[in-house]
C-alpha cells in the first residue's frame, strides 16, 4: 500500500513538474515573440529615421545645386550681355536706319 501511495505521489509530482515545464515553455515562447517584435519595430522606426535623414539631406543638396546653377546662369547672361552690349547701338541704329528709308 505505502509503495503504491508513493507511486501516485511520484506520478503526481512529475505531472506538476511536465505543467509546470509547459508553462515555462510558453512563457519563454512568449518572451521571445515579444522580444522579435519589439526588435522589429525599432528596426522599422530607425528604417524611417534614416530615410527622413536622406530626404532631408537631398533635399538640402538638391537646393544648393538649383541656386549654384541659378547664379551661374545669371553670370552667363551677365556675361551675354557685356558681351554684346557694344553690338546693340549700332544695330539698333541699322534698323531705324533702315525703317526711315
Amino acid at each position: 500500500m505505502e509503495l503504491i501511495k508513493r507511486i501516485k505521489q511520484a506520478e503526481a509530482q512529475a505531472q506538476e513538474i511536465i505543467e509546470q515545464a509547459r508553462a515555462q515553455a510558453a512563457q519563454q515562447a512568449e518572451k521571445g515573440r515579444t522580444s522579435r517584435l519589439k526588435a522589429s519595430e525599432e528596426a522599422e522606426q530607425q528604417r524611417e529615421k534614416t530615410v527622413e535623414a536622406a530626404v532631408a539631406a537631398a533635399q538640402t543638396q538638391g537646393l544648393a545645386e538649383v541656386e549654384k546653377l541659378k547664379a551661374q546662369a545669371e553670370k552667363q547672361r551677365q556675361q551675354l550681355r557685356e558681351k554684346t552690349a557694344d553690338r546693340m547701338a549700332p544695330a539698333a541704329a541699322k534698323v531705324t536706319d533702315y525703317l526711315r528709308d
